[in-house]
C-alpha cells in the first residue's frame, strides 16, 4: 500500500483537492471542540487535516505513505504528521477525541484489527466518522458499463455496512448515524465516482492518476477500450441513457458515524 501511494502522491494535489461541503459534513458529525485532539487517518498529502486545522481544531495526520506525508508537511509544518498505519495508530490508549477517515477503509490490511486500535486511542464517547462507499453503492456507478473489471476489483475491496457493523460493534465501538453521500455536479476532490455528472473527467490522466482504482487496480488495456467506448457514446448522446439506467436512491458514498462505548469489550487489547 505504501508504494502504492507513493507513487500516487507524485502528483495528488493537481486534482485531490478538500470539497467544502465534505469538510462541513465531516466537522457536523465529529463535532470537534477547539481543546480536543483529534485524528485523519489515511490523511495523504493532508488537504483535509489542512482545512480542519484552519477552523482551529488540533489535529494529527497519519499515513503509510512517505511521499505523501513529505507533500503535506510541505504545505503545513503546524501539524503533526506521522507515517502510521490504521492497524498500527502509534499513540498512547485514550489519547484522541475524535477521528476521521475519509476514503481510506478499503485500504486497510485488517480491519478487526484496525477498529481494535482506534478504539484503543479513542477516548469513551470519541467519534469515529468513516467516509467510504459500500459494494451497494458502487454497483450503482455507471462506470460499471465502460470500465467492469476494474469496478469488479474495486468492489471486492470495500467492506458491506453489515461488515463493519458486525465488526466495530466486537471492538467497542458503536454505529450510531449514516448518511447518503450524492456526487455534486461542483466536487472539488475528484476521486472516483466524481465524474458522475461529467465524463469528460475521465479523460484527464492526471484525474485517472489521482484515483487509485485507475492507476493500480484497473488493466490499461481495460481502460483504453473502455475510454474509447465513452468517448463514442458521449459524442453520439448515448452516455446519458448509460448514466440513466444507473440511476438509484443508494447514495454514491456514505458517511458512517461511529462512537466508543462506555464499557469496552474483554476481547480488547490495550
Amino acid at each position: 500500500m505504501e508504494a502504492k501511494y507513493d507513487k500516487i502522491g507524485v502528483n495528488y494535489n493537481v486534482t485531490r483537492k478538500a470539497d467544502p461541503l465534505l469538510v462541513a459534513t465531516f466537522l457536523k458529525h465529529l463535532r470537534p471542540t477547539l481543546e480536543g485532539h483529534y485524528l485523519d487517518i489515511g490523511c495523504g498529502t493532508g488537504n483535509y487535516t489542512i482545512e480542519f486545522q484552519k477552523e482551529g481544531y488540533q489535529f494529527i495526520g497519519i499515513d503509510p505513505s512517505h511521499a505523501m506525508l513529505e507533500k503535506a508537511r510541505l504545505k503545513n509544518k503546524n501539524i503533526d504528521w506521522k507515517k502510521a498505519t490504521a492497524e498500527s495508530i502509534q499513540l498512547a490508549n485514550s489519547s484522541i477525541d475524535g477521528i476521521v477517515g475519509c476514503l481510506t477503509i478499503h485500504h486497510w490490511t485488517d480491519l478487526n484489527k484496525a477498529f481494535h486500535e482506534i478504539c484503543r486511542v479513542l477516548k469513551v464517547n470519541g467519534r469515529i466518522v468513516i467516509f467510504t462507499s459500500t459494494p451497494e453503492q458502487m454497483k450503482g456507478y455507471w462506470l460499471n458499463h465502460y470500465f467492469p473489471r476494474m469496478l469488479d476489483d474495486a468492489i471486492a475491496q470495500m467492506p458491506s455496512l453489515s461488515q463493519m457493523e458486525n465488526i466495530v460493534k466486537k471492538c467497542g465501538i458503536e454505529i450510531i448515524e449514516t448518511e447518503k453521500y450524492f456526487i455534486q455536479p461542483n466536487l472539488q476532490d475528484k476521486f472516483l465516482y466524481s465524474g458522475k455528472h461529467n465524463p469528460e473527467y475521465y479523460f484527464d490522466d492526471q484525474i485517472r492518476n489521482g484515483i487509485s482504482s485507475f492507476s493500480s487496480l484497473a488493466n490499461q488495456m481495460e481502460v483504453k477500450m473502455g475510454l474509447s467506448k465513452l468517448r463514442a457514446d458521449i459524442d453520439n448522446g448515448e452516455v446519458f441513457k448509460i448514466m440513466e439506467s444507473y440511476e438509484n436512491d443508494e447514495g454514491d458514498y456514505l458517511c458512517i458515524v461511529g462512537k466508543k462505548s462506555i464499557i469496552k469489550p474483554s476481547s480488547q487489547k490495550v
